[in-house]
């Protein structure tokens, strides 16, 4: 990663740039349709959301300025050794730098850290250079959705192991 790049736990006054960059990136994408996080009101407060135990939000910043960021959520129904990753957006201008597999790294090993052993995504179609990024990283596709998140506007789901070894 660049030294130019930071990431870090997200802070309470993240959450207003950060809502502007996940809704911008589904607009620009046409995935700012009903059951997406583009409406979810915990996209404005992004903060108090990953105040959940067994959750964590990290903010990457590119030349000392906010570029995105992604999470790891426990979501509901999903199996207690199953979290997801959730809210992973990048402004234009830090795609293609590899930030967003930095990110997504970052959240595979906190997901480890915090005992869970596959981590699962919900995405759409409109989204296809994360799609990429995804497979590349060893996430595989799924036949339909796990957990309750409430996003019914996602057509795609995926799954990988996050490496943790069973413990003694």
């Amino acid at each position: 990663m660049p030294e130019d790049v930071v990431v870090r736990p997200i802070e309470p006054d993240d959450n207003p740039l950060l809502a502007e960059i996940i809704r911008k990136t589904l607009a620009e994408f046409g995935a700012n349709h009903p059951g997406t996080v583009y409406f979810d009101p915990t996209t404005d407060a992004l903060y108090e959301l990953f105040r959940k135990p067994r959750s964590a939000y990290f903010v990457v910043e590119h030349h000392g300025k906010i570029a995105g960021g992604g999470g790891i959520y426990p979501t509901d129904g999903l199996p207690a050794d199953t979290c997801e990753l959730v809210k992973m957006y990048l402004l234009p201008e830090a795609r293609g730098k590899g930030l967003g597999r930095a990110m997504i790294e970052r959240c595979i090993a906190e997901a480890r850290n915090q005992g869970f052993g596959r981590i699962y995504l919900e995405t759409m179609p409109e989204l296809n250079q994360a799609l990429h990024v995804y497979e590349k990283l060893g996430f595989h596709y799924l036949t339909g959705p796990m957990g309750n998140s409430g996003h019914f506007g996602c057509q795609l789901w995926m799954m990988r192991e996050t490496g943790l070894t069973a413990r003694q």
